[in-house]
């Protein structure tokens, strides 16, 4: 525990640290987090008609495994995240808690690019982005490879640099074949007011393209919201009317290629 409160940044890491490692008596410690990223992300969930008996479902499964004293814990923790993004949002939090605890040892060695990195990219790669909406009315960006999704939230806080209100203008959508970094991205997406989705899945095969058939796909709460489901349904209708060589070409932003580093790609269109 002690390298570990090296590694950790604020009070509210910290924090959730010390309730964490509480809890990992009669868990392993990627059991508590794997079920926790899955239980805030379920409870989050809950305007998603279609999945809400599904995810109600995940989430007993999962609370099961711990007593009153322990589920009253992870409400603590969800709490404390909830704070730490309200008055930060311009950071990985998850991301970076998920690193200081090094819980990517047991991860198969996953590591996630270092915010300052992303928020770099984002100033240097999305141009004006008033202009495009200004154009185009609305945008969607996409990572395919979000990880806890630190490229998303640097292009959600450009946005608000740049004077853009990403929650009525920017469509979110985010893909990673982890469960539990796909969680991390939902919850903070959410969290944040993002409009959109995340889909758990193989980008390589399962591609985000429209309808979202047979995938596991997590929708944001925002996502539900009048404005953007009219012009989802009215990309629908204009999907369905125009002629396919008309589709106009995504606008895509190659970032630089970071070896052993998940989520460094995003697409504008």
């Amino acid at each position: 525990m002690g390298k570990i409160q090296r590694q950790l940044r604020g009070s509210q890491q910290k924090a959730i640290a010390k309730i964490f490692e509480g809890l990992t008596y009669r868990h392993s410690r990627w059991t508590v987090w794997s079920d926790f990223v899955l239980m805030a992300a379920c409870t989050l969930s809950m305007l998603d008609v279609e999945h809400r008996e599904e995810r109600v479902q995940m989430y007993n499964n999962a609370a099961k495994k711990y007593n009153a004293a322990e589920l009253e814990k992870l409400r603590d923790i969800f709490e404390a995240v909830i704070q730490a993004i309200e008055e930060n949002p311009d950071q990985d939090f998850l991301g970076e808690l998920f690193m200081a605890l090094e819980l990517s040892n047991e991860a198969r060695g996953q590591f996630f690019t270092p915010y300052s990195v992303c928020a770099m990219m984002a100033k240097m790669q999305c141009g004006d982005i008033a202009a495009k909406v200004e154009e185009k009315g609305y945008l969607s960006v996409n990572d395919p490879a979000v990880g806890a999704g630190a490229l998303l939230i640097a292009f959600a806080n450009e946005c608000r640099a740049q004077g853009v209100n990403y929650q009525d203008h920017i469509l979110f959508v985010a893909q990673d074949i982890d469960y539990v970094a796909a969680m991390m991205c939902y919850i903070q997406l959410s969290l944040l007011g993002c409009a959109g989705y995340v889909i758990v899945g193989d980008t390589l095969t399962t591609p985000p393209t429209e309808p979202l058939t047979n995938q596991n796909v997590w929708y944001t709460p925002l996502y539900f919201r009048d404005i953007w489901q009219w012009r989802i349904l009215f990309k629908a209708l204009g999907t369905l009317q125009r002629p396919r060589a008309e589709e106009p070409e995504p606008v895509k932003v190659a970032p630089p290629q970071t070896k052993a580093v998940e989520g460094v790609q995003l697409t504008l269109f």
